[in-house]
């Protein structure tokens, strides 16, 4: 067993997969001799922005719903703070939500 962290972030579909690139480059998804792994869904994200927040889309105050992809994908430990900033670099949204915990993955 091999002791990986899954992250998971939501992001507008039309965005999608220039985050996936960027995560693969950065080294999320390496498992054995395969590289940029992932795994998305899609469904829709709702939020209201607050006073002082600068909303992607929509307007402060009012509810957006936005089509989006939840990616998920895999990462050593070390790899973390450099697959967060890159998220951060690449996500359109102010302040994306970055989901991570660890998981054992079985060893071929």
């Amino acid at each position: 067993m091999s002791t990986y962290l899954k992250i998971t972030v939501n992001v507008p579909v039309e965005d999608a997969q220039k985050l996936r690139d960027a995560l693969g480059t950065a080294g999320a998804g390496r498992i054995g001799n395969y590289k940029h792994g992932s795994f998305s869904t899609t469904g829709i994200g709702r939020g209201i922005g607050l006073n002082g927040a600068h909303p992607t889309k929509g307007k402060v105050g009012v509810l957006e719903e936005v089509e989006e992809e939840k990616i998920e994908t895999l990462c050593k430990e070390e790899q973390l703070s450099n697959i967060i900033k890159v998220i951060k670099e690449i996500h359109p949204y102010e302040e994306p939500i970055i989901i991570y915990y660890p998981v054992e993955i079985v060893d071929f």
